[in-house]
């Protein structure tokens, strides 16, 4: 079956790219309910999607991206509007599987693939709930592991031994989930102990190791401090924001509509995952070899 789409995809890439794009907008379709259910302990397959007045919503009305604007942003049976994150999240997610097809190497995309859903779903939950789930830490880490060893050129390793090169990109994988959890925790430690209070929540520690099993130890560095950068850009963006539109802090209960892009709080998951999803696709190939003239000063 692998041989067939990658058959496919040599003969017709402009249709197999319409194609990943489709299935990235449908993995982001689901990605909105685990988004919407999960943090609140709900059923991610029971009930079907359904809108907010009880109705069900017909298969016609939820045809990723195209079904919000055919009905300009309200459900058909009520009137009720939906907010523009649901088309955002499954166009996003469309976008980051097409660049993951174009971008890398086959194995290596099907990877991103799944490296990819749980950045945007970690990202979105943690805006709204300021918490990232162990499924989408724990989990991804564990995901990232078992694929390094299956997939050999997730970490770069192919066209050898394949048993030597499966090890050797699990290592790969095992190392960068201990150093990016390692270093988070200890940057952890040393900022609680200077403010006298919590500076970083477990959640991102594990959310880095994660971005390191299928990153490599550089790409949990650089996520750090790539999202270091990426945050204090989103802050100084927030307070512009703020002190135009007049925007005040609110307390934001389960029922309430998802918060905006420049809300009041500022989570670090969402940092994390944007500079781990850089260094994924782009990045690495400028990270690398700093890194590699860096190790050669010692």
């Amino acid at each position: 079956m692998i041989a067939a789409l990658l058959q496919f995809a040599d003969s017709c890439p402009a249709l197999f790219g319409i194609f990943v794009f489709a299935a990235g907008a449908c993995i982001g379709s689901f990605l909105n309910v685990v988004i919407l259910r999960l943090p609140l302990g709900l059923s991610i397959v029971k009930p079907g999607s359904h809108c907010s007045c009880g109705r069900p919503i017909p298969w016609r009305d939820n045809i990723p991206i195209a079904s919000w604007f055919i009905l300009r942003g309200r459900a058909r049976c009520c009137g009720t509007p939906f907010s523009f994150r649901y088309p955002f999240v499954e166009a996003l997610t469309a976008g980051l599987f097409l660049a993951c097809w174009m971008l890398l190497p086959p194995g290596q995309a099907v990877c991103g693939w799944v490296f990819m859903s749980g950045l945007v779903a970690a990202t979105f939950i943690d805006a709204d709930h300021l918490v990232i789930p162990d499924a989408f830490s724990l989990g991804l880490g564990i995901a990232g592991v078992l694929l390094s060893f299956a997939i050999p050129g997730l970490h770069g390793q192919h066209g050898g031994f394949f048993a030597l090169d499966s090890l050797r990109s699990g290592g790969a994988a095992l190392v960068g989930l201990l150093v990016g959890s390692g270093i988070v925790f200890w940057i952890a430690m040393l900022a609680e102990t200077i403010l006298r209070k919590e500076a970083m929540g477990l959640g991102d520690v594990k959310f880095v190791g994660a971005i390191g099993a299928f990153c490599g130890w550089r790409g949990a560095v650089f996520s750090v401090f790539g999202g270091a950068v990426v945050g204090t850009l989103w802050l100084t963006l927030a307070l512009v924001w703020r002190k135009f539109s007049g925007a005040r802090s609110s307390q934001e209960s389960p029922d309430a509509p998802p918060a905006p892009i420049f809300g009041v709080h500022l989570p670090f998951g969402p940092m994390l995952a944007v500079a781990g999803c850089l260094y994924f696709l782009l990045l690495h190939r400028w990270v690398d070899p700093w890194f590699a003239q860096f190790a050669d000063l010692f």
